[in-house]
């Protein structure tokens, strides 16, 4: 007998929530294979099973808090039943079901069961927890499935479009969700207007959490400018086909910023650091955080270095940090510790924001949307230039204006001469 526990969850993390049971009471397990998703604060983990065996309890129901050390099931020696009980909290009325079980089993055939994945560990694929699901649902052998994604993992879209090819037809069970509980209100439904009443992940819950207390704690301030990207753009321009073939990557926006930023930092070292009760801690290290948009909720994976980094590597850093995070496989390493975030609300056509701080950091730049606008060149001429506004929001407690205006202006002056960026970037 083998007791499933929590794994340990990394620093600072000491609970999760049971997202999804991958098996249920019955069923034979291998060593390696998929037992749970977990969902923390900052990532989902899968949990896997350590022995082989048989499912002999369930102990924790989806959607429960469990803490690290906690035991969640147990998996036993014995055959698996032929047709498994549904997971029960208590030892007792699990005890009862297996009793059953042997008289139960002759009187029909075993019910056919999806087809298997490969064990994680056979080096044949390598797929997120939602694919490894579409797949079992849809008794789809993930070794025939082709990844779109650029670091080979196979996503859910991949497993989607597989779909359509013939297999067999998953348990109704399976696919038909479960319908919306009623509105809880003191006032009737009314069938005209419905509403669907959905719980928040345990991410988007923290990321609330935690945006509120920034705002609470911090004396935040907001200060613009705008920055011409002409020169940016022609550099993209004449050097993108050349940087694509040399490095493997596209030459984006993010690492003309990433390298503005960290001269700027060096000019004004306190937008580097954090407040840690009376004191400051300034930090002589440049890690950058990045904010993407994923599924699951916002999250802002780290790009470690960044001032020893170059062009291509930045870009490589971001795209392998961004795919992990829209595939939901970050680890927790990938989060922590950064010195200094970045967010681009202009791949979504933001034209001007005010971004809220990555506590306990005391500086973020918010990007937006290059848009022609008219400039005045001298006192005769105006051009329609590509300008973008970009913001820094900052902690007044430790950051003054003429501190914040300052980093700013070195930020503006480094994008609109890209070739300081060598220098002081």
């Amino acid at each position: 007998m083998a007791e499933i526990k929590v794994p340990d969850l990394g620093e600072s993390i000491s609970e999760g929530t049971l997202h999804k049971w991958l098996v249920k009471v019955g069923d034979t397990v291998g060593q390696g294979d998929l037992l749970a998703e977990l969902e923390t604060d900052k990532v989902n983990l899968e949990i896997s099973a350590e022995e082989n065996g048989v499912i002999e309890s369930i102990l924790r129901g989806e959607g429960e808090n469990v803490a690290v050390g906690e035991v969640i099931a147990v998996i036993g020696s014995g055959a698996g039943a032929s047709a498994p009980a549904a997971p029960a909290a208590a030892a007792e009325a699990t005890a009862a079901e297996k009793e059953s079980a042997p008289t139960a089993a002759p009187a029909a055939p075993p019910a056919p069961a999806p087809v298997p994945a490969p064990a994680a560990d056979s080096g044949a694929y390598y797929a997120s927890p939602a694919a490894r699901k579409l797949a079992r649902e849809k008794g789809i052998d993930l070794n025939g499935v082709s990844a779109r994604d650029p670091i080979g993992r196979i996503q859910h879209d991949d497993v989607h479009a597989n779909a359509a090819r013939p297999a067999a037809a998953p348990a109704a069970a399976s696919t038909t969700p479960a319908k919306p509980a009623a509105p809880a209100s003191g006032a009737a439904a009314d069938p005209a207007k419905p509403i669907e009443r959905q719980r928040m992940s345990r991410r988007r819950q923290t990321i609330a959490t935690r945006l509120v207390e920034a705002q609470q704690t911090a004396a935040m301030l907001t200060t613009f400018n705008e920055v011409d990207m002409t020169a940016i753009l022609d550099i993209r321009k004449r050097r993108k086909d050349a940087f694509k073939e040399k490095h493997d990557v596209g030459l984006g926006f993010m690492s003309f910023f990433t390298k503005a930023v960290v001269g700027a930092l060096k000019a004004y070292p306190l937008l580097n650091a954090e407040i840690d009760g009376q004191d400051i801690l300034v930090k002589k290290f440049y890690d950058i955080g990045i904010a993407v948009a994923a599924k699951e909720g916002l999250v802002v994976p780290v790009v470690r270095d960044a001032d020893r980094l170059g062009f291509a590597e930045i870009e490589r850093s971001i795209g392998e940090l961004a795919s992990k995070a829209r595939s939901n496989s970050l680890a927790l390493s990938d989060l922590q510790g950064g010195s200094f975030t970045i967010t681009n609300g202009g791949v979504f056509g933001s034209l001007l924001s005010t971004p809220i701080l990555n506590a306990p950091q005391v500086g973020i730049l918010g990007m937006h949307k290059i848009q022609l606008r008219p400039v005045a060149i001298d006192e005769e001429r105006s051009e329609n230039r590509p300008m973008m506004y970009i913001a820094l929001s900052y902690d007044h407690r430790i950051v003054d204006g003429a501190e914040a205006v300052g980093f700013l202006v070195k930020v503006k002056e480094m994008l609109e001469d890209p070739e300081t960026l060598l220098l002081e970037g």
